[in-house]
């Protein structure tokens, strides 16, 4: 066989190998959706569907039991874009500096430093909110708990700045130089170029930067467990004490009896953060193909 052959077989091999890979990743998936919904809708046939989404009472363990969990998916929204607000500026910013502004050598630093800060365990995260930070607010802030929304999305800010910004400083590392180079030979200043080719071309990178990171701050359980006050109430303000769905599930879930309705209701909330978290990432890998489209017909 000569090495024509070899090498077409090769290739055949790797190809069938990644579309293995994906098919199993396309099925694991598909039975976690059928397990989840198989353990969630019989709550449905004791409580009615607008009264689980739209009740604001939450408890589970009274007589009778009360499965509303309005505040459970208020709670997520608000630390969620909450925490969106404070890390996509910071963490955007701070990858067009290493990418475009910051010396080589001090891009060599802060980089690795700033994907380390990515692999800081959760609990880690939300032990150091809950023990430092939670008495401060408290104290600066007069508030009754330092345990509220504002704790909880400070501490997933910071969980979502790394990826945000590793992820946005490789896209906009990554665009061609020659790009650059254009702009610049047409009289364009760096900021110009900065704003007006390099930002464009890279700015799908940047979306995908983006949705993980608040992606990461959606299902985030543990920060929210420790730090967010377990209060499963609609806040007033964003100093008062919430219990974000997954929180919800991680604190009850060991608690509830098996086959009951308590359990069955925590796995209709996995469904509901289910659907929340393939909506938003329907529509922001729609926002940023719509940019990648914008961004290639203005270059």
């Amino acid at each position: 066989m000569d090495k024509t052959a070899i090498r077409s077989l090769k290739e055949t091999a790797i190809r069938y190998g990644f579309v293995g890979v994906g098919l199993a990743s396309l099925v694991f998936l598909a039975m976690i959706m059928i397990f989840l919904f198989m353990e969630g809708l019989p709550i449905f046939k004791d409580v009615s569907v607008s009264k689980f989404l739209f009740g604001k009472l939450w408890y589970p363990t009274s007589d009778p039991p009360e499965f509303g969990i309005f505040p459970l998916i208020i709670a997520s929204i608000l630390v969620t874009v909450m925490a969106s607000v404070i890390a996509i500026p910071l963490g955007v910013a701070t990858a067009m500096y290493l990418a475009e502004i910051a010396t080589p050598r001090v891009r060599e630093l802060v980089k690795p430093v700033v994907e380390l800060l990515a692999a800081i365990p959760s609990v880690v995260l939300g032990f150091f909110g809950m023990v430092v930070l939670a008495p401060f607010l408290q104290e600066v802030l007069d508030l009754p708990t330092g345990l509220n929304i504002f704790n909880a999305s400070l501490m997933l800010a910071f969980m979502s700045i790394p990826t945000i910004c590793s992820i946005s400083e490789d896209a906009i590392f990554s665009v061609p130089a020659e790009l650059k180079e254009a702009s610049m030979a047409l009289g364009a200043t760096h900021w110009e170029t900065l704003f007006r080719v390099t930002i464009p071309a890279s700015l799908s990178g940047i979306c995908t930067a983006v949705i993980l990171g608040m992606s990461r701050a959606m299902g985030e359980t543990m920060v929210v467990l420790m730090v967010a006050g377990g209060a499963a109430m609609v806040p007033r303000s964003v100093f008062d004490p919430v219990r974000p769905m997954p929180a919800s599930i991680a604190a009850e879930m060991a608690e509830a009896p098996f086959r009951g309705d308590h359990y069955y209701a925590l796995f209709a909330t996995g469904i509901v953060l289910f659907v929340f978290t393939l909506f938003f990432n329907i529509i922001a890998d729609a926002i940023a193909h719509r940019y990648k489209q914008v961004g290639a017909a203005t270059l």
